[in-house]
Order: structure tokens, then sequence, then C-alpha cells
């Protein structure tokens, strides 16, 4: 089965991850409702500057920050815009706040949509 993978790389503030953990938890259980195969949220534990780019410059780390990579799961692309068409009207995500009220700095977030094309 080949499926469809959301990925986001987001610049947490070391103070805040309790804050976007629990945020986290929230949206991964609003996500699976709505049919989202799975919702995973991952810090990074072995993340290190390379020489021209790595996770930590993608996102211009901070040294009060931390790498999250995280992930959502659908059976293809047409499922995930259900998904998220059903995620985003839901209530409890408007509820969650404004962006600017979010633990972190979305204008630094990367996200991306992408085929999965080998499964091993």
């Amino acid at each position: 089965m080949a499926n469809y993978v959301d990925g986001f790389i987001l610049p947490i503030p070391k103070k805040n991850a309790e804050a976007y953990r629990k945020i986290a938890r929230k949206a991964g259980k609003i996500w699976r409702e709505h049919g989202a195969l799975e919702y995973r949220e991952c810090i990074a534990d072995d993340v290190k500057p390379g020489k021209y780019t790595s996770f930590p410059q993608s996102v211009k780390l901070k040294p009060n920050e931390v790498v999250w990579f995280s992930y959502i799961v659908y059976k293809s692309r047409k499922h995930r815009d259900a998904v998220n068409k059903k995620v985003m009207a839901d209530p409890r995500i408007a509820n969650m706040g404004p962006p600017e009220m979010m633990p972190f700095d979305g204008k630094r977030m990367i996200y991306g949509g992408f085929k999965v094309v080998v499964e091993a």
C-alpha cells in the first residue's frame, strides 16, 4: 500500500517543550479521529549541525531551542486532503489559539507532503 506523509520540522524553545507536547497530543487525537493512519512527534536526540545543511540549520535553530520532527501518515494525497479539510473545520483546532499564541515560531517551520515510494 503506497501511503502519503506530511512531514514537519519545527524549532521548539526548550522552555516550551511541555506546552508543545500538550498541543501535539490534542492535535494527534484530532487527526486520528478524522482518519489519519499515524501521527508522530519526535524530538531531536542525535542531530548535529552539518557543514552545509542540517536539521538545526534548516530552521535557524537558536541555542535555547530543540528540533522536532513530526509526521502524519495517510492512505493517499486525496485522503490527506479530505482528513485535513475535516481537521481544519474541527472547532478544537480553532480553540488552540491563533498562530502567534503557539509555543514555537511558525515562520521557521518546514513542512511538505510526500509520496511513499519504498516500504520495507
